[in-house]
């Protein structure tokens, strides 16, 4: 018997984060290291919102770290994490999710977790993303 299980969803969330439909369909699939995320902070609601910026290290997506001064590992932006991403309380096992690295962005109105948002002026911040923050 396969492991079968009902999720339920919010309404679509919040994609207010977004200025325009540019490059929707074009997101790309990450793996996103759930053991790098807080309860409380990053998914205090059960999910990962759409929208968080995440970075890549290790092969991994991990939170951003948006301090101007952190120009390497978690302080480069690999995106935002296009949906809703529901973590099972208590599970370890990494998701695969969607990533949106070029586009149009509203800074203001990206999901803040341990610190508020602050789009990436250094280049070595935005080198792997494409994004307008307006």
């Amino acid at each position: 018997m396969p492991k079968l299980r009902t999720e339920s969803f919010a309404p679509g969330g919040d994609f207010r984060w977004l200025r325009s439909d540019h490059a929707i369909w074009n997101g790309r699939t990450e793996s996103l290291d759930i053991g790098a995320f807080t309860a409380g902070t990053h998914y205090p609601n059960g999910y990962i919102p759409s929208g968080t910026p995440v970075a890549l290290v290790g092969g991994q997506l991990v939170p951003y770290d948006s301090t101007e001064a952190t120009v390497t590992g978690a302080g480069v932006l690999a995106g935002h994490i296009f949906t809703d991403q529901p973590v099972v309380p208590g599970s370890t096992e990494d998701l695969n999710v969607p990533v949106l690295d070029h586009g149009r962005v509203n800074p203001a109105r990206v999901p803040q977790g341990v610190q508020a948002f602050v789009a990436p002026v250094a280049y070595a911040k935005r080198s792997n993303v494409t994004v307008v923050y307006r």
